[in-house]
């Protein structure tokens, strides 16, 4: 019982920007149930699997949580990144972090709602899309149709999936081609370009 009182008052945490022009600032992360960063490990794999795509890109980080994601591609200088969440103190939290770096309002937006309805909202090209939701909701299927449906991803752009590997056997569209994939017992991290 202890464990679960000091687990609802825990301080937030935070996370580490690891390259770019941001490199080693840590930004400070609401602590809510469900909230997942990406490893500093699994980005740095994802962004050397970037490392040629991310400048003057267009972002989508689709179910952003702490935007460990955004905030990267953003530092390695990415033109604009537009974070989606749920939760509206964690998207508060999202724009707090934009206005501590400093980030023009042209290079981001935070969108505070359902990711999958965005989805099916949004009217822009992405040249790379964030997929990281919370695990064991079943998100991916349905995020991956929204991407299809609606032609958000630029030609020739990529999409990066990361999931709970017992839940990662979802299928993607047949122009969608799998560049690279790391996986442990328990994370999947796929690369696919459009």
């Amino acid at each position: 019982m202890k464990r679960d009182v000091k687990k609802t008052q825990a301080a937030n945490g935070a996370i580490r920007i690891i390259s770019g022009q941001w490199r080693g600032r840590k930004l400070p992360v609401m602590d809510v149930q469900g909230l997942r960063p990406t490893t500093d490990r699994n980005k740095e794999t994802l962004f050397n699997w970037l490392m040629a795509y991310t400048q003057d890109s267009h972002c989508l980080d689709a179910f952003a949580g702490s935007g460990g994601l955004g905030f990267e591609a953003l530092s390695r200088y990415a033109k604009h990144v537009t974070f989606i969440e749920l939760d509206k103190k964690v998207a508060r939290n999202l724009q707090q972090n934009l206005e501590t770096l400093k980030a023009s309002k042209e290079s981001a937006q935070v969108l505070c709602g359902d990711s999958l309805g965005y989805l099916s909202q949004l009217n822009d090209k992405f040249d790379l899309i964030f997929l990281d939701p919370p695990f064991n909701k079943n998100l991916i299927p349905k995020a991956i149709d929204g991407i299809e449906q609606n032609s958000l991803l630029a030609q020739e752009g990529l999409v990066y999936i990361e999931c709970e590997t017992q839940n990662a056997q979802y299928k993607v569209p047949p122009g969608w081609r799998l560049l690279k994939e790391s996986q442990t017992s328990q994370v999947t991290a796929r690369l696919y370009q459009g």
